[in-house]
Order: C-alpha cells, then structure tokens, then sequence
C-alpha cells in the first residue's frame, strides 16, 4: 500500500469559477498511471466521500493521453464570501494526499 503523495507527480486544486473547485491528479510515468488506474480507487464515490459531496454533483474525467484525472465539484463556500478560508482554492487537494493505492512501490 503506498499513498498518493508519494507516487503522484502532481495533486493540486484550483477555483473553477466561484462556485466550484477543480482537482488534478497528475503523474509523469504511464506504466505507474496504469498500475493506479487498474486499481480503481481513484472514482467519483471516493471524491465525493472525501469531500463530502453528492456524487451527481461532480464532474469526473479520467484523461489517459495526459496520466490525469479530474474532478470539478462544488464548493462548500463561494470564493471570497464570509467564511472562505482560501480564495483561490489553492489549499483543496489535502485531502487527496493520503489516499492509499493498493500496490507495492519498490524501496
């Protein structure tokens, strides 16, 4: 079992108007992309778990030619309205970090 952290090249949010967050997931080696895409774990249902969303409310696109996946999705608060606490939405993809694939890297 390994983390996103540690195999993905990139995982990074951003502002997708006010009122929605895109996600990336991004990797720069197409056998790894591969391994982690057959394992299945990267989905809507898992998006919408982690941030606790209806899953019909998020547009999922899995992007092979690019090793990427991404989500867009709503955001909890609007961008810069009271109570945001990241503008930009820069600071959203935490919670992508630890999820764990279920295949084994090499030391």
């Amino acid at each position: 079992m390994v983390k996103l952290k540690d195999i993905a090249k990139a995982c990074k949010s951003k502002n997708a108007g006010p009122f929605h967050i895109t996600l990336d997931i991004m990797f720069d080696n197409a056998a790894l992309f591969e391994r982690v895409r057959e394992t299945g774990v990267i989905t809507p249902a898992l998006i919408a778990r982690l941030y606790n969303v209806a899953p019909a409310s998020i547009q999922f696109t899995e992007y092979p030619p690019a090793l990427a996946w991404k989500a867009t999705l709503p955001r909890r608060i609007p961008s810069g309205a009271i109570g945001d606490t990241d503008v930009y939405g820069a600071q959203q993809h935490a919670p992508l970090l630890d999820i764990e694939i279920p295949i084994d890297m090499p030391r």
